[in-house]
């Protein structure tokens, strides 16, 4: 019995020592010299699974990606096939010969190691040969640009820009948020809502591309002279393919958020010509129609009739004075009430806006309106041109007469007549009669009504000093007012979960306003890590700050993606739900 276990030990001494000399753990470089600005990918490879993996100190290099991790396994004819790579990038720090010393691994309770490396650094090369990190990648494959329609505006002309994302090669998108969104300080600024991402396949620099457009804004300058456009800053997510394999032979995807910018556009803004401006000019720039018209011009005095200006067009239609109509004084005039019907697109503002006066005429007889002039700057033609409006005369056929009716400034008055006793003698012996003594006079209600101002004016001194209090407390004013608006939205908000883009517009001011209450932080710097910072000083779980910060995101989210009333409804209750707990966290 005792030499069958022998037999049976020497056996399985024999198996596992031929099994351990097929063990392997090489360690490979893509090149042994190189420039000071390449890089090299070293690689450790063993063939059976291991542990307590060390790599060597690589004290005269910069690791600028690893460790990566690929693993292989696979069976032919029965036999198994297994591979475990750990990858690094490296850039040499300095020129000359280096050692990449040895990595070790455990593999089944033995300590394999790998032979240390001889490297050469000499001068940078002029056409170096980088082993690309995910960074790298990500990088050459993705930009923003904002393209302007106009560089060299006139004043007050329209100019639109659009920011398209530039995504390259084998590069996904995955999310994309906004970062730091620009002002436009110098502007009249107006963004065109955008639905969703709309891809399309596009150039730059001969490379294909897809490009999507982010945002949409269309701008009036409002002063002339060079003006330079904030950038626009994005985060992006992205899968890089990697040169790792898969067990399919497919690239291994990795995970990477990088930040992107527009950078800094200038604008050089021509001031308008002063050779021949015209007097009346009030800023109009565009092409436009003038027209002034009456709903009747025929009518008996007392009657109402409504004389109308209107400017049509595409411009600056919001950014101009309308002239003004003069009527005689002997037509009562209302003060006018102006509409607008006015779209706004890429391409700039577009529709019209009107002026409406009612009228109403006291004598009969003719009256004009007199012609007005409307003057605007045509920026296609670069010259100044006015459109004068028809004189109008209105025409009251009844009612009383009065000299010079037909005067515009002045209006003569009528004779004064008499019908019957109109002006007859008033009686001057009256037939009153004394009254009894009051009892009110030096009774309680007397005296209470008497001294009762006396007791309000220092209770009415008290009220006015709570109420200057009040509104001298600037930073208290702004939390009330947050607070009610915060309410607000949220309640309308609920009302309108028929809409989608309405109730997440309301959802999101809701939560924005309850910040601003709460946080005492403007939206301007309301970023997801700014929001988590000041609420994790205010010791609110994580949980509930990731709530938060998750409705900010399906806000974000719902304007690109279809939400079903389910999720909104959802949204709207864990909206409730998560205020609610922010409020027991906070600590004031």
């Amino acid at each position: 019995m005792e030499m069958r276990y022998r037999i049976l030990f020497f056996i399985s001494f024999i198996v596992n020592l031929l099994y351990s000399q097929n063990i392997e753990f090489t360690a490979k470089v893509s090149k042994e010299n190189l420039g000071l600005n390449e890089r090299l990918r070293i690689e450790f490879s063993m063939n059976k699974n291991g542990d307590n993996f060390t790599p060597p100190n690589f004290k005269d290099f910069t690791v600028v990606m690893g460790p990566s991790q690929s693993v292989s396994e696979s069976w032919i004819n029965g036999k198994r096939s297994f591979s475990k790579t750990y990858g690094y990038i490296l850039q040499p720090t300095a020129k000359g010969k280096f050692t990449i010393g040895q990595a070790s691994i455990e593999i089944d309770g033995k300590t394999y190691r790998t032979s240390p490396i001889q490297i050469t650094v000499t001068e940078a090369v002029s056409n170096p040969s980088i082993d690309k990190t995910s960074n790298d990648v990500a990088k050459d494959n993705l930009f923003l640009i904002a393209e302007v329609s106009k560089p060299n505006p006139y004043l007050n002309e329209a100019v639109s820009v659009v920011y398209r994302l530039y995504v390259g090669g084998q590069v996904a998108l995955n999310d994309l948020r906004s970062v730091d969104t620009p002002k436009y300080p110098n502007f009249w600024s107006q963004e065109i809502r955008l639905q969703d991402y709309d891809v399309e396949n596009c150039t730059h620099n001969g490379k294909p591309f897809r490009c999507i457009v982010v945002k949409k804004v269309v701008l009036y300058p409002q002063k002339d002279g060079n003006i330079t456009l904030e950038p626009l800053t994005l985060e992006a997510i992205l899968s890089v393919p990697t040169t790792e394999r898969d067990f399919f032979g497919r690239p291994i995807m990795d995970q990477v958020a990088k930040r992107v910018t527009s950078g800094n556009r200038t604008i050089n803004v021509k001031a308008l010509p002063e050779a021949g401006k015209p007097a009346n000019f009030s800023g109009a720039v565009g092409e436009f129609s003038f027209n002034v018209t009456t709903s009747k011009k025929e009518l008996k005095s007392n009657e109402s009739l409504q004389a109308k200006v209107e400017i049509s067009g595409n411009g600056n239609l919001k950014l101009f004075d309308i002239p003004k109509l003069t009527f005689p004084t002997a037509l009562e005039v209302y003060n006018p009430e102006k509409k607008d019907n006015i779209t706004t697109s890429i391409s700039g503002m577009r529709g019209q806006v009107e002026e409406f006066y009612t009228v109403v005429p006291q004598f009969k007889g003719k009256y004009p309106i007199t012609s007005v002039s409307f003057s605007y700057f045509n920026p296609k033609t670069e010259k100044y041109e006015t459109i004068n409006s028809d004189e109008i005369w209105i025409d009251v056929t009844e009612g009383p007469t009065g000299n010079g009716q037909n005067s515009s400034n002045s209006i003569v008055k009528q004779d004064v007549k008499t019908q019957g006793n109109q002006f007859r003698f008033l009686q001057l012996n009256s037939d009153l009669q004394p009254i009894g003594k009051s009892s009110f006079f030096g009774s309680t209600r007397y005296y209470l009504w008497l001294f009762l101002p006396l007791l309000l004016i220092p209770i009415a001194l008290i009220l006015w000093k709570v109420q200057q209090k009040k509104t001298s407390d600037i930073e208290g004013n702004k939390v009330r007012a947050a607070n009610k608006l915060a309410k607000k939205y949220l309640s309308e908000a609920k009302r309108k979960l028929n809409d989608k883009n309405t109730f997440y517009e309301a959802l999101e001011r809701a939560l924005h306003n309850y910040l601003k209450a709460k946080l005492k932080i403007e939206t301007s710097e309301m970023s997801k890590e700014k929001i988590s910072e000041l609420l994790s000083l205010r010791n609110v779980n994580p949980q509930t700050i990731s709530e938060f910060l998750g409705l900010l995101k399906n806000c974000e989210m719902a304007r690109y993606s279809p939400i079903d009333r389910v999720s909104m409804e959802n949204d709207y209750r864990k909206s409730v739900q998560t205020l609610s707990e922010l409020d027991k966290q906070i600590r004031k």
